[in-house]
């Protein structure tokens, strides 16, 4: 499968949103931390808060929150702090928001270690809410922060309330800190071909989660259906964790279902617009796109895409940008004004300004760049992008038969080789810079100063380890390579006939990407301290280029009979 790289969303609300002085020595020390990349930071007048948006892996991202909270502390005085918002700390709120390549639970063991860290090492009072809360009555954000910070001296001494983590006393300057784990919030407008407010409303209720009042008879006019207490009877709508309102944007001319999207794993992006959809058509009114305000995270555009790919008994074994461009058209993200994944998915917005990779170059750069006098990339990264090519070849062949004519009733066998091809595809290309960056961790690591004993050992130790990793990398490409032929085999077997051919070349290159890394592993076996793991990786090596061999001269001996048989 595709290489996704872990990534967790903080989103820390600071007491203060008028000295952007203070606020900018916070951000600073988010922006210092290594692996972290600020994306916003929205001060309120009014609220004098500020909620700050950054993101990075789930270990910079706990050092740079901790880093973060430390600053505030120091910075802002709550004894002075007046604002319209609820808050209770200098650091008031702080969720951490799994975005890709990380489940709910990592975000937990996230929030918990800063929580641990704060009120251990600062010595506030930590709550713990939402996913990570410790009880239920704390799951709700407004019970925890209920009192506010005027408040924390009389919860503070209730045991019921004892903070998770710090000290149960009350802390002057800073007040107390709600830790969480909340899943991923997306802002989204499905635009309507009316002016109508009413209408437009009438299509929220029906389906975001808390609905409407019943009514007796005409579910607009008639009378409320009350319970035994005499407070109005809800009927849920469609759909669960969705909030929704209509309104008329004077700027467009439309109204819009404005709807946030509290947990997209339960109510994906397109779940929400088809149930607008369904509910505007049996109002008369029509759809005629949609509009996301601020980021969304790259799985929620790739569920959007497929989705509708299924729809049209399409293939989804393609790259994430032909899903993302059917993902925008089907939504009608581009309805208002153009839709720029770059800029709206996170992370696609992260990759900005970093320095492109072997496999962003043109094939003329790759093999320039290979010519040239530079040592890298070398046999490694070539084998990796052989690999990657040979079956991107054998994923073509499982679309193309995807879409035979008189094979509807196989769209979805072809279309499961063809994902798994694509994810071959994608593991394959991310070894090409994986190798070049492992031969590079070896000229850094022979770099070293040996001056000293220690010293030298150190030197030692990190070259054993570098040129370990200048092993695993062309292993890697080996065992990938190997379970690529899979597609290769099957498409010989049982694609169409036409393209078999290619089937072949795409076996050819798996072999020979299998042959090029082998020797990438046998050169630099030798380096090893580690005599017995040196064997195991030569012996490893020769098992899977022997398989290797083996399929190839299997999937080849078929090829030839296809073509045979259409030559007679």
């Amino acid at each position: 499968m595709a290489v996704v790289r872990p990534l967790l969303e903080c989103v820390p609300n600071f007491s203060e949103g008028r000295d952007m002085a203070v606020i900018k020595s916070i951000t600073d020390e988010i922006e210092a931390v290594e692996g972290v990349q600020l994306l916003d930071v929205d001060p309120g007048r009014a609220t004098n808060r500020t909620v700050v948006t950054f993101v990075g892996d789930p270990d910079s991202v706990v050092e740079a929150a901790f880093a973060a909270i430390r600053k505030a502390a120091e910075v802002i005085d709550m004894r002075s702090h007046h604002g319209e918002h609820p808050r209770m700390g200098a650091t008031d709120v702080c969720p951490m928001v799994p975005v890709s390549g990380l489940t709910m639970d990592d975000a937990v063991a996230a929030a918990r270690r800063l929580g641990e860290r704060v009120g251990s090492e600062l010595g506030i009072p930590v709550y713990l809410y939402e996913h990570a809360a410790t009880s239920p009555e704390r799951r709700n954000l407004a019970n925890v922060r209920a009192g506010e910070y005027e408040g924390l001296p009389d919860k503070l001494s209730d045991p019921k309330w004892a903070p998770d983590f710090g000290p149960a006393a009350f802390n002057e300057r800073a007040g107390a800190t709600a830790v969480g784990a909340r899943d991923f919030l997306i802002a989204y407008n499905v635009n309507l071909n009316t002016t109508s407010t009413r209408r437009a409303n009438a299509v929220a209720f029906d389906v975001r989660e808390k609905g409407r009042i019943k009514r007796a008879g005409d579910p607009l006019t008639g009378e409320i259906v009350r319970d035994e207490s005499g407070k109005p009877v809800w009927q849920p709508g469609k759909l669960k964790h969705v909030k929704g309102i209509g309104w008329y944007i004077e700027e467009y001319g439309i109204c819009q279902v404005s709807m946030n999207l509290t947990n997209i794993r339960e109510t994906p992006l397109h779940v929400a617009f088809e149930a607008v959809r369904e509910s505007a058509r049996s109002r008369g009114l029509r759809v005629t796109g949609s509009e996301l305000v601020g980021l969304i995270p790259l799985q929620a555009m790739l569920e959007a895409g497929r989705f509708y790919l299924r729809q049209q008994h399409r293939s989804l074994g393609l790259p994430d940008e032909e899903i993302i461009r059917i993902a925008v058209t089907s939504l009608g993200l581009d309805d208002l004004k153009p839709f720029d994944p770059a800029e709206r998915i996170i992370e696609y917005k992260l990759q900005a300004g970093q320095e492109a990779g072997l496999v962003d170059k043109t094939v003329k750069g790759f093999a320039y760049e290979t010519a040239s006098e530079s040592p890298a990339p070398g046999g490694g990264s070539v084998s990796a992008s052989v690999g990657a090519l040979g079956v991107a070849l054998g994923t073509m062949v499982a679309n193309l038969s995807a879409h035979k004519r008189g094979w509807d009733d196989r769209w979805e066998e072809f279309s499961d080789w063809a994902v798994r091809g694509q994810g071959y595809v994608d593991e394959l290309l991310a070894l090409v810079d994986e190798d070049t960056r492992a031969f590079n961790g070896i000229m850094a690591a022979y770099r070293l100063s040996e001056g000293s004993e220690d010293e030298a050992l150190r030197k030692a130790e990190a070259v054993e380890e570098a040129v370990k990793r200048a092993i695993e990398v062309p292993l890697q490409v080996m065992r990938v390579s190997l379970e690529s032929m899979d597609v290769m085999e099957a498409m010989a077997n049982t694609g169409m006939s036409a393209s078999v051919s290619d089937a072949g070349v795409g076996a050819v290159c798996a072999r020979a990407a299998m042959r090029g890394a082998y020797l990438n592993v046998k050169i630099n076996a030798p380096q090893l301290a580690d005599s017995d793991y040196a064997s195991t990786v030569l012996a490893e090596g020769a098992d899977l280029l022997q398989q290797a061999e083996e399929r190839e001269g299997r999937i080849m001996a078929r090829v030839e009979e296809v073509m045979a048989e259409s030559d007679s």
